[in-house]
C-alpha cells in the first residue's frame, strides 16, 4: 500500500469537516421562519421581560479575566498531557516544555500588570 492510501480517511474528514459549517448554514436558510413576530424581535433576558437598554458597555477587565482563564485553561490541558508523557520524554522535549511555560508566565504577568494599569 502506498503511503497516500493512509491519508486517505484524514482527506475525507477533513472535506466534511469543511464542508459542514457551509452545509448548515445552507440548510438553515430554508428552516428557519421568515415571517418576523414581536416576540422574534424583542430582547430575550433569561425568560423575562428586558428592563432597560440591551446595548451595554462592558469594561475591559471582564476581557482581560476571560482571555487569562483561557490561557490557563490551556496551560493545564498542555501541562496534563505533558505529565502523563514525562517519563518517556527526551531532554530537549523537557527544555521546550520550559520555555513554554517561561512564555506563558511571561504573558500572564504582562497582561496582570497592564490589568493593574487599568483598575486606576
Amino acid at each position: 500500500m502506498s503511503l497516500i492510501t493512509y491519508y486517505i480517511p484524514l482527506m475525507v474528514l477533513g472535506v466534511v469537516c469543511m464542508g459542514f459549517a457551509p452545509l448548515a448554514w445552507f440548510v438553515s436558510r430554508f428552516i428557519r421562519p421568515t415571517k418576523t413576530t414581536p416576540w422574534m424581535e424583542s430582547t430575550y433576558e433569561c425568560g423575562s421581560e428586558p428592563i432597560g437598554d440591551a446595548h451595554v458597555q462592558f469594561r475591559f477587565q471582564y476581557y482581560a479575566f476571560a482571555i487569562i482563564f483561557v490561557v490557563f485553561d490551556l496551560v493545564a490541558t498542555i501541562l496534563m498531557v505533558w505529565a502523563v508523557g514525562f517519563s518517556g520524554l527526551s531532554t530537549m522535549a523537557r527544555i521546550w516544555v520550559l520555555i513554554f511555560l517561561g512564555v506563558i508566565i511571561l504573558s500572564v504577568s504582562y497582561a496582570l500588570k497592564k490589568e493593574e494599569k487599568i483598575w486606576i
